[in-house]
């Protein structure tokens, strides 16, 4: 029974990581194209949570939860950037 277990769930983070990286593409595709600046930046913060969201996989994967901290890392700087980006735009379109 729990061989069983294990090997569903190394097929549920196999597909996990394939779908992950496939989303990765699309959104990369997202960001090449992005008919503004905005739409840019937010697919590059998606790009960044969807490789905090690889990592985390690939930790449980790999039972290494020191990966765990790079990915909160790169998820905080992910959004301060995002936020960043946000006030920046909001005090250019002020009068």
């Amino acid at each position: 029974m729990n061989e069983q277990v294990t090997a569903v769930a190394d097929t549920l983070i196999q597909l996990t990581l394939i779908l992950l990286v496939a989303s990765l593409f699309l959104t990369f595709y997202r960001l090449a194209r992005g008919p503004s600046t905005p739409d840019r930046v937010v697919a590059l913060d998606l790009m960044a949570l969807i490789v905090v969201g690889f990592i985390a996989t690939y930790a449980v994967a790999t039972d290494q939860p020191v990966l765990l901290d790079a990915a909160i890392v790169l998820a905080l700087i992910s959004f301060l950037s995002t936020v960043a980006f946000a006030r920046y735009l909001e005090k250019r379109s002020a009068p």
